[in-house]
């Protein structure tokens, strides 16, 4: 089960739906998708199977499918992720190995 533990202190309003809910489907904010939490928690997680009949991408603790399954990091790479994805570890790129975007 993939779980995201967030301060409220660092989390915009502007990242919830209208219900006050974290919305991760293709409904959640620009800002949501864009959020490094996001990124940090649902990256290469589109191309997971989690769930037979679900498509991929499903998270099953937020019963919905992520709505951002395409995107790179910049900053950051992936350094560790144990098997089922409770752990999940990222470095700093070196400087002149960031993306421009």
């Amino acid at each position: 089960q993939l779980k995201i533990f967030v301060s409220k202190a660092v989390v915009s309003t502007q990242s919830t739906g209208s219900t006050g809910e974290y919305k991760v489907d293709k409904d959640a904010s620009k800002a949501m998708h864009d959020s490094l939490m996001y990124k940090m928690c649902y990256y290469r997680f589109g191309e997971i199977m989690t769930e037979q009949g679900k498509p991929t991408g499903y998270d099953r603790v937020r019963n919905q499918e992520i709505g951002n399954k395409d995107f790179e990091l910049d900053v950051l790479e992936e350094a560790f992720t144990s098997e089922h994805w409770i752990v999940r570890i990222y470095k700093v790129k070196d400087l002149a190995n960031r993306g421009t975007t």
